[in-house]
Formats: structure tokens, sequence, C-alpha cells
């Protein structure tokens, strides 16, 4: 086999290693999140008290984005992915076993920690690979991350059918899910610092670019955030449609923006990471209309798709040109992975504040607002356009130096 031949081989076990670990990610959460029920019957909380709880993750998340790359820089990007991920898939246990409000702030902190570290570093390893196939493949890596986060939400449904204690669940899930990661971080790419470079502080403000970025992903992570949460109250409170059709138009929105991702890394290698913002954020201005418009809950439905399938590739292409616009692809995706948690974090309770005060109608004007503010500075994501510049992958066990600083 020649050089040429098996250094492509690596590179296309890279990226299935890659896109295995990104589906393992999101099985934690689509696992966490059938149990949440549970969680609140086991610990007796109100529904303030668990919404209070719920937000420590976010919490967590944001405080420990900007130490991955310390963490990569320190072991390396494999090493780190490995030890990342599993803290990540061993935190899936702890909120099972908190049996109060504190232990169960204390036990969101340490699983939004985990999942955020652990987010960064497959992340900037994605962006890797993509500048060595030099072709879109983000788009295709966070569609298989929301692949295992519906294959986990189906095993935790099968789960709480069954009545199956969420610890038990949560165990058993814990225990393949890190098996499985562990294993699969053997064939992603091992980038190691050059001996001169300087590592990355521990906490810093991300750079300006990161932040220009991090507001388009704010917009993108903003509608999908409110259209999850609310679309369903939007059906059954302004439609008076069936629980049933509301809970659908939900799951609807889900599995646009699961196809969309898989099959958006098409799309943008052939019209570039610019027009295809663009062209979403058209797509989902024209679903906010249809929704804010809908007499009838099958127009509503067909706005939450549209909004679906404009909005998937946003947060990839975003997390893309982060990596590509610098030469620490990990501090600049750990400020814009920030920006976005706290979008989604605040998208929700905004938008049940101004229907509070107004409507859910004029809520889903400014869901429609920020959708055109797709349209309007998708120029900032033109970095991602293969743009950066290309390491050699290593073999297993094999190491290859970063660039110096």
């Amino acid at each position: 086999m020649s050089d040429v031949s098996q250094a492509r081989g690596e590179v296309r076990r890279a990226r299935y290693a890659v896109a295995a670990v990104f589906a393992v990610h999101g099985a934690v959460t689509g696992s966490f999140a059938t149990r949440v029920p549970w969680i609140q019957e086991h610990t007796s909380l109100g529904a303030g008290q668990l919404g209070f709880a719920l937000a420590f993750t976010a919490f967590g998340a944001s405080c420990s984005m900007p130490l991955a790359g310390r963490i990569s820089h320190r072991f390396g990007s494999r090493t780190a992915l490995r030890g990342l991920l599993a803290l990540w898939t061993l935190a899936l246990v702890l909120p099972s076993v908190a049996p109060n409000l504190v232990t169960l702030c204390l036990a969101m902190f340490a699983y939004g920690a985990s999942s955020g570290m652990s987010d960064v570093a497959m992340n900037a390893l994605g962006v890797e690979v993509e500048r060595l196939l030099e072709k879109s493949i983000m788009s295709s890596l966070h569609g298989l991350w929301s692949a295992g986060a519906l294959t986990g939400s189906a095993a935790g449904t099968l789960a709480a059918h069954l009545g199956a204690d969420a610890r038990t669940h949560f165990a058993l899930a814990s225990a393949v899910l890190t098996l499985l990661g562990y294993t699969v971080c053997r064939w992603v790419p091992d980038i190691q610092p050059a001996e001169d470079e300087e590592p990355p502080p521990r906490f810093a403000l991300p750079p300006r670019s990161a932040l220009l970025i991090g507001a388009v992903g704010f917009c993108a992570v903003f509608a999908e955030g409110a259209s999850l949460d609310w679309s369903a109250v939007f059906l059954r409170d302004r439609l008076d449609s069936s629980a049933g059709l509301a809970a659908a138009c939900t799951t609807g929105f889900m599995l646009t923006m699961a196809v969309a991702r898989i099959v958006g890394d098409a799309v943008v290698n052939r019209f570039g990471a610019v027009r295809t913002v663009r062209g979403g954020g058209v797509l989902a201005a024209l679903g906010g209309l249809l929704v804010v418009g809908a007499g009838h809950p099958a127009a509503a439905m067909a706005g939450f798709a549209l909004m679906g399938l404009g909005i998937a590739v946003v947060v990839p292409l975003c997390f893309a040109a982060a990596g590509h616009a610098g030469p620490r692809p990990s501090q600049a995706i750990a400020g814009v992975a920030t920006i976005t948690y706290t979008s989604g974090l605040i998208a929700p309770s905004l938008i049940g504040g101004v229907a509070q005060a107004t409507s859910l109608m004029v809520s889903f004007c400014v869901v429609t607002a920020l959708a055109c503010g797709l349209v309007a500075f998708a120029g900032v994501l033109r970095s991602a356009e293969r743009g950066g510049r290309a390491r050699e992958v290593s073999p297993p066990g094999a190491a290859v130096p970063g660039p110096p600083s």
C-alpha cells in the first residue's frame, strides 16, 4: 500500500471515529432527558426547583469550556478526548443518585462541566479532520450527535415504559457508552503541541472573531431552543391542537434538524458556508412567518419544520469557522460554545416572558427577527470555507506535533 493510500485510510478512520464520539456524546443527552420526570419524583422537587437545578447544567458547561484547550495541550488531543468523554459518560449516573435539591444542583453542575469540556474537545478534533479532508464534515458530525440523542432517548423511553429504576438504567447506559467511547477514541487524531508552544490560558475571553461567530450561533440556537420548548405549547394553546399532535410537532422538528444535518455537508461543499447559512436564514424566517400567521396546525407544523431545516447546519458551521479562524481552535470553539449555550439557556425563559406580557405570536416574531439576522451576518463565517491549515494524522500510538506558537 502506498503512503498516500495509507494516509487516506488513516483520515477516513479518524473521521468515522470522531463521528462515533459525537454519537456517544448525544446518546448521553438523550438518555438523561427521558428520565427527568423520574429524577423530579425521586428528589420530590417542584417544577420551579427542578428548573433551577437544571440551569446548573449550562452554568457548569460555561465555566468549564475554556479548560478544554489547556487539557488538550497538556495531554494531547487523543488522551484528552478519551478522558473528557469518559467523564461525561460516567457523569450520567450522578443526577440519578442525588437525593435532594442541593445535591442535584451539584450533580447537574458536574454533568454540565463534563459535557462542555468534551463538547469543545470533540468539535476541535472535528475541525482538524475537516481540514485534512478539505471538505465540510461538521454538519454530518452534528447530525450523528442528533442521531445518538434520538437513540439514547428511545432506549430511555423503553426503560421508563418498563418502570426501570433510573439508577440502574443510567449505570448500564454509562458503562456501555464509556466502553464504546474509550474504544473509538483509539482512532481519533493525536495532535501534540510543539515543544516551544505556550499553553493556552486556563480562562480567557474568547477572541473577537469568536464573538462575531458566536452571535450567528446565538440566533440559531435561540430559534432552536424556542421551537423545541414552545412548539407544542403553541399548537395546543393557540391552535387548540390535541396533545398528541402538539408532541408530534416537536418530534418532527427534531427529526428535520437531524436529517438536515446529516445531509447538510453536501450543500455546504456545493455552495459554501456563507451562502448555505444565508439560504438557511431565509428558510427559517419564512418558517417563522408561517408560524406567526398560522390559522391551522398543519401550517404551524410546516413552519416549525422549515425553521428546523433552516437552522440545522448553522451551529456546526459556527464551530468550524471558529476552529479555522485562528491558531488555537479549542479556545475559539469554547468561546462560540459558551455563547450558544447561553442562548439555549435564556431562549425558553425569554420566550415565556414575552408570551406572558403579550402573546406567543409576538414571541415567535422575535424568533423570526433573529432568523433574519442569519441572513444579515452570515458573512462572518467565511473563515469556515476551507480555511485553516491541515496537520498530519497520526496512526494509533503515534503523535503529531502541532504548529509553533
